[in-house]
């Protein structure tokens, strides 16, 4: 959660691929059975930082978002 919290703090869209590699390292080093439940905290995490800020920040952080959700869908 450091690391996306730090980019969506900085809003730069580049930071997007990092953003997708630490949620899909995440899925890679956790069990399956905790893996829903620790991605809709990391999800909750990323709202929380949308509310918090405007402008790129936000759309970095909506877009993370948008990533997270279909996995937890598919589930």
């Amino acid at each position: 959660m450091g690391i996306l919290r730090r980019l969506i703090a900085k809003g730069d869209v580049n930071g997007i691929p990092l953003a997708e590699c630490a949620i899909t390292e995440y899925l890679e080093v956790t069990p399956g059975a905790a893996r829903r439940s620790g991605l809709r905290l990391i999800q909750d995490d990323v709202l929380k930082q949308r509310d918090a800020v405007i402008g790129d920040r936000r759309e970095l952080a909506e877009t993370v978002n948008a990533y997270i959700e279909p996995m937890l869908t598919r589930r």
